[in-house]
């Protein structure tokens, strides 16, 4: 061998590395939790909040209302583990003084969350939320997307707007979030299920102008959509299914539903009990970028779970087995957490 060939061998390995970048790997969960009613004990003007003031039906008071801060920010403490959640989407808070107390007058206040919020038309005056943790989240943008008051000639109630966030990951890929709480079921599933078919509709329509105007898309939607994975606001408007076996079956632009399989092929899954049945009102859907295992950012189903342990669950008295440990029961105060169960899913960060 010629000696300027033995010298290009001996080199090469230097050639390879030039420009070459060590990466780094970084796991983190993501939280969607309906956090029943976290009401503070102050009248908001305008808002019909008068059953958690301290005269109010509830005897809401300041001892009760820091010990629901206290038991949610144990929740989501307890499901991050030894890492805080990187991202906490939450529904049914009131306003932003609740969040503040959450993040920095409870445990939480160590795990140095960040905050956005709606601030809906809802007559309730509950909102949905979004905590993060800026150095795994850098705020790019957040916006109020409200849902439309009338669909041709028939009216509907105000309700919550849909928040949606983007946020600059460790990689400088942008993350944009989506967190909705669909109209309820009061007054009958079928008889209120235009409400949230408008609220789909409006959510579908914010989530496709995503894949138009980033190079990348990467897609998150969470919240409580108050309908299960068959219904049409989830199964057809949305279009949310299960992640495909084969990944060459997976259509970047698709929306996938992270806990499907689970709830298709479990007995008692859920994350909400009616009438003595779990069901699935909490969702996780992301875009199909999100599934690709080649990713920089990349989940799958087997790291998504409803967040079930047992101090967040008593027994159910009337249709047996267990049930949400909730604050209120009826109008019997029990200091639990909630009456939905928090779901969660596992992400991975290649930085």
């Amino acid at each position: 061998m010629c000696k300027a060939s033995f010298l290009i061998l001996l080199l090469f390995p230097i050639f390879l590395l030039h420009g070459q970048t060590e990466k780094d790997t970084l796991a983190f969960r993501i939280i969607s939790y309906n956090v029943e009613n976290l009401f503070d004990c102050r009248h908001d003007t305008l808002k019909n909040d008068y059953e958690f003031l301290p005269d109010g039906m509830r005897h809401w008071n300041y001892t009760k209302y820091r010990k629901k801060l206290d038991a949610i920010a144990r929740v989501i403490t307890a499901v991050g583990g030894w890492t805080p959640p990187a991202i906490v989407a939450l529904c049914e808070v009131e306003n932003d003084s609740v969040l503040r107390d959450l993040t920095q007058r409870s445990v939480l206040r160590e795990a140095g969350y960040r905050y956005v919020m709606t601030n809906s038309p809802d007559q309730r005056g509950i909102d949905v939320a979004l905590l993060y943790q800026r150095e795994m989240f850098k705020l790019l943008s957040y916006q109020s997307i409200p849902i439309p008051g009338s669909a041709g000639k028939k009216k509907f109630r105000p309700t919550r707007d849909i928040l949606h966030v983007s946020g600059l990951l460790l990689n400088k890929d942008t993350l944009d979030v989506f967190v909705t709480h669909f109209p309820s079921r009061s007054g009958g599933a079928k008889e209120s299920e235009p409400y949230r078919l408008l609220a789909a509709r409006q959510l579908k329509i914010a989530a496709d102008s995503v894949y138009i105007h980033r190079h990348h898309p990467q897609i998150l939607i969470m919240g409580d959509f108050n309908d299960y994975l068959d219904n049409e606001s989830v199964e057809e408007v949305m279009a949310a299914k299960a992640p495909p076996q084969d990944k060459n079956n997976l259509q970047p632009q698709g929306l996938y539903h992270l806990l499907a399989r689970k709830a298709a092929t479990r007995k008692n899954f859920g994350s909400y009990k009616y009438q003595g049945e779990w069901g699935l009102l909490d969702h996780i859907i992301v875009s199909g970028t999100l599934l690709q295992p080649t990713s920089h950012l990349y989940t799958n189903d087997n790291k998504a779970d409803v967040f079930s342990l047992p101090f967040l669950l008593t027994e159910d008295k009337k249709y047996g087995g267990k049930q949400p440990f909730r604050t209120f029961y009826g109008m019997k105060y029990q200091a639990g957490y909630s009456d939905h169960l928090p779901v969660w899913a596992e992400f991975r960060l290649i930085y």
